[in-house]
């Protein structure tokens, strides 16, 4: 489980949102062929980056927020079996919704 992991400083553990393995068209999307996933779920928050004046700097995201990622950004893990990533708050393009 996530909760296991606990990311440090201004880093992110986002779960990758796969995409639907069917279009609007009704064609159906091999996982070879699939792109990497560009919008993930922030699952937990690292502890806070400091700035240069020593003040902790707060998250921008939260827990739960649904993002835009960066198609190779992160690095990759696996916990029980799902895939994650860990992530500079930096890499995350935007927040969805």
């Amino acid at each position: 489980m996530a909760a296991n992991i606990r990311p440090l400083s201004d880093r992110v553990l986002v779960r990758p949102l796969e995409e639907k393995e069917t279009k609007k068209g009704g064609i159906i999307i091999p996982d070879s062929a699939k792109e990497k996933p560009q919008e993930g779920e922030v699952v937990a928050l690292g502890t806070g980056k400091i700035d240069e004046n020593g003040k902790k700097v707060d998250f921008t995201v939260k827990k739960g927020d649904k993002v835009l990622i960066s198609k190779y950004g992160g690095t990759e893990i696996k916990i029980d079996g799902e895939q994650y990533l860990i992530m500079r708050e930096d890499d995350i393009l935007g927040i969805i919704g």
